[in-house]
């Protein structure tokens, strides 16, 4: 394989469609610096797995060496992106989209090299844009072309209102390509619509058209559903390691492959496909193959040592092995009269309720310190220390505390 297919293979690896794939080969062998551009709405101040995967094609790409564009939305985020919303989405402040995007460049620069990250503010050229502009720029698409748009077209046929506002997002989101002159943008398959309009507009404005490559969207804890805040499914990128871990080793087996090529930098496909084979056969329990993810994410996002540390701990709850005070210290703020086991198992959040908590107690899916016990009358008051289990993944190391 040459230079050039390797860096296709690479660029295309977990790739949902690159538009247009010859377009891309031409500006790979022109052998410039491609600018790969890949916006964000500053909508929350605290990044997940899910966003990674876009940061993840943006770090293949500077390892490329190409220059990499980390544009924050601050002047869309005033709009608020209507990408997949079958209501009309409530803008941010300008003071609640800066208090956002001062928190991403910390963490960002977990997966992008700082030295060769490009990072750009969409204000930069709207604030300069008079009224008589924007209306220039809202003359360059139709309303039949915006209610093409998958999301519109149902709000639309479903008599559910569309501000006029949220046509401009699309127009906004492609003017972006123009003012960078991108060469190549990164976006969810959910904004392919999005991303298609900046090939339009630059094409418009005598630029060629940049090549679009979408991601898929990586599905959360629970498989089924996009990963999100929301729906409580995520992996934060500044949880503790222990987190990271724990929760990696709850995912379905099946899900582990796909997070696996989207997430991982150390497992070539090549190498993914004989993980396949060898758990397949039996020759590999995917448990290790699990856990060699999670040693991975846990060290980009903390350090070696904080990984190794947090498998350790892992180890030491789940299989029995090692010494558990290597899991972090929660401290739990309990009354003075103590709390049931019940109420603190979902003060811990071990269980969802205490409802919950006691099936689970009835089940005998409960253990403390690698004990099970079953009384849900049992009470723990300030100076208790030690470590709540509820099945076989889902564990805290606690310390009570007098409120």
């Amino acid at each position: 394989m040459n230079e050039l297919e390797q860096a296709l293979a690479t660029i295309a690896r977990g790739a949902d469609e690159v538009i247009k794939h010859e377009e891309l080969v031409e500006r790979l062998r022109s052998g410039r610096p491609l600018r790969i551009k890949a916006g964000f709405d500053p909508t929350a101040p605290d990044l997940h797995l899910g966003h990674t995967v876009l940061l993840n094609k943006m770090r293949q790409f500077q390892d490329l060496g190409h220059q990499v564009i980390f544009l924050i939305g601050d002047f869309t985020g005033l709009i608020g992106d209507p990408t997949g919303k079958n209501v009309t989405r409530k803008p941010l402040s300008r003071e609640d989209v800066l208090k956002n995007a001062e928190t991403y460049a910390s963490q960002v620069y977990k997966v992008l090299d700082r030295e060769r990250t490009e990072v750009r503010f969409n204000s930069e050229w709207f604030d300069k844009m008079s009224a008589a502009d924007m209306v220039k720029l809202a003359a360059q698409h139709t309303v039949a072309r915006m209610l093409e748009r998958d999301d519109f077209a149902k709000r639309f046929a479903g008599q559910q209102p569309i501000a006029i506002h949220e046509f401009l997002y699309p127009l906004v989101q492609g003017y972006d390509s123009v003012a960078l002159q991108a060469d190549v943008e990164l976006g969810g398959t959910d904004q392919k619509f999005n991303l298609l309009m900046g090939r339009a507009l630059q094409e418009h404005h005598g630029q060629p058209p940049q090549v679009v490559l979408t991601m898929p969207l990586l599905e959360g804890l629970d498989g089924v559903h996009k990963m999100s805040k929301s729906l409580g499914n995520y992996i934060g990128i500044n949880e503790p390691a222990i987190d990271i871990v724990t929760k990696v080793m709850k995912i379905d087996d099946a899900l582990m492959w796909r997070w696996f090529e989207l997430l991982s930098f150390q497992v070539s496909l090549d190498e993914l496909a004989r993980l396949k084979h060898e758990v397949a056969s039996g020759a590999l329990n995917p448990r290790d193959a699990k856990l060699r993810l999670a040693r991975e994410l846990a060290a980009r996002f903390h350090d070696e040592a904080a990984a190794e540390q947090a498998i350790a701990g892992w180890h030491a709850v789940v299989r029995g092995e090692g010494d558990t005070s290597l899991l972090p210290l929660a401290e739990i703020v309990v009354p003075a009269e103590g709390l049931r086991l019940p109420a603190l198992l979902t003060t811990a959040g071990l269980t969802a309720s205490n409802s919950e908590a006691n099936r689970k107690l009835k089940e005998r899916a409960v253990r403390i310190d690698a004990a099970v016990v079953e009384d849900a009358q049992r009470m723990f008051g300030a100076g208790f220390e030690g470590v709540l289990q509820v099945g076989k993944r889902n564990f805290a190391r606690v310390k009570l505390v007098a409120g």
